[in-house]
């Protein structure tokens, strides 16, 4: 028989047990290929139960994305504390790790990903979103010794992202691309990316 009360430090028990799972999951497989059903399962809880914590799957996703933030910027702080690694090795590094996200525990979202998402998305919940996207994409460019002004924020926020993107969307979304090409298209913009940061690195 289910249990029809949990306690407040049961619920957060339970929600960051969803959390956490959910990321793993849609790190490894993908967003659209992770059902809420796969979630709550793997938990151990019911479905009416899940939507208790969150009213769509879409706020869930953004709360996954949400919880690696920290993560993703402690492993930005130990490149660049790593004695073994130059400055330029520590960027490109991270910056690999996060479009191989699936390989390292992060959870990138593809175009497809993002209209979904987005479009369901509240206005308030779309502007904290880009807030808090902002102020991690700040820290990490802050973490490689870059002073993090609006334009500077913006322009590192876009140059990462396109690529992490560009990285999922060959061939299935953009089939006019070579994909033999991929890993080296990759390699080559991140190494831009570098280069830019290193010429405004204080």
């Amino acid at each position: 028989m289910p249990k029809v009360a949990y306690t407040e430090e049961e619920r957060a028990r339970v929600r960051a047990a969803l959390l956490a799972t959910g990321l793993e999951l849609m790190a490894r497989q993908g967003i659209q290929h992770t059902t809420v059903e796969q979630i709550y399962r793997a938990v151990g809880i019911s479905r009416t139960f899940f939507y208790s914590f969150f009213p769509t799957k879409e706020d869930f996703v953004v709360e996954t994305l949400y919880l690696q933030q920290p993560k993703i910027l402690a492993y930005a702080r130990q490149l660049m504390a790593d004695p073994s690694l130059s400055w330029r090795d520590g960027v490109r590094q991270f910056l690999h790790a996060c479009c191989y996200g699936e390989k390292n525990g992060i959870a990138v979202l593809t175009v497809e990903e993002q209209q979904l998402i987005f479009r369901r998305l509240s206005p308030e919940s779309y502007q904290t979103f880009r807030e808090k996207q902002a102020r991690l994409f700040g820290d990490i460019l802050e973490c490689f010794g870059v002073r993090a002004n609006g334009e500077r924020v913006a322009l590192f926020t876009n140059l990462s992202l396109s690529i992490m993107i560009l990285r999922r969307a060959i061939p299935s979304t953009l089939p006019l691309f070579v994909p033999e090409a991929a890993d080296r298209t990759v390699a080559f913009q991140i190494d831009a990316i570098v280069d830019y940061l290193e010429t405004v690195r204080e």
